[in-house]
């Protein structure tokens, strides 16, 4: 009378291995991943910054008078991010809200849709990565993805994107005020760039 459950048992074993395994061998590839980081984002970020850079080659001569017109409280190049461990939120956040700030209202720029569209790929593309190796980190570290740094991390980043959204907003979406955006965004390439860097270090 107790075969039943015995083999209930060993099923309920074999399937708690399975998953078991499965969780091991994903992190062990994730951790791969994050092994080759720095070098994919490297090699993205700077075709990313490319494909800025060509959606509109020229400022346009209409809009040099409006540009002063953004005033951040915190040029971007100045939010304390710069702590390793934070390193790889603080590049995900920042590209997770650059994509955001990339997929509202383009209708009234004049920008290249081919580059738009490849841009955006390569957004989702690093994206994607950061959030692979940071789930890993976090399954090995046992890293809280609700830390009192990380959670500042991510505030400071939405606080200034925030203010890169209420702009777009303030201006309806105007020509100007998305090349003067550009531009800006132009600067958060920088910062990822130089937090990419210190994942090498």
């Amino acid at each position: 009378y107790f075969l039943p459950d015995c083999i209930d048992i060993i099923t309920t074993s074999r399937c708690l291995l399975h998953v078991c395994l499965t969780l091991l061998f994903s992190i062990e590839i994730s951790s791969q991943l994050c092994t080759m980081l720095h070098f994919q984002q490297n090699k993205v970020n700077k075709e990313s910054l490319e494909l800025l850079k060509k959606m509109s080659r020229i400022f346009p001569s209409q809009c040099v008078r409006e540009r002063t017109a953004f005033k951040p409280t915190q040029e971007v190049s100045q939010l304390p991010l710069f702590q390793k461990d934070n390193a790889k939120m603080a590049m995900q956040e920042i590209l997770q809200e650059i994509f955001n700030i990339f997929s509202k209202n383009l209708t009234q720029s004049t920008w290249d849709g081919i580059s738009i569209v490849r841009f955006q790929n390569r957004l989702y593309q690093q994206i994607q990565q950061l959030e692979a190796c940071l789930k890993a980190q976090m399954e090995k570290d046992l890293t809280n993805p609700e830390s009192e740094d990380l959670q500042r991390t991510s505030w400071r980043v939405k606080q200034y994107f925030q203010g890169i959204d209420g702009f777009l907003k303030e201006k309806q979406y105007s020509l100007c005020a998305w090349e003067i955006i550009r531009v800006v965004i132009s600067r958060c390439f920088v910062l990822t760039d130089k937090l990419n860097r210190s994942l090498s270090n």
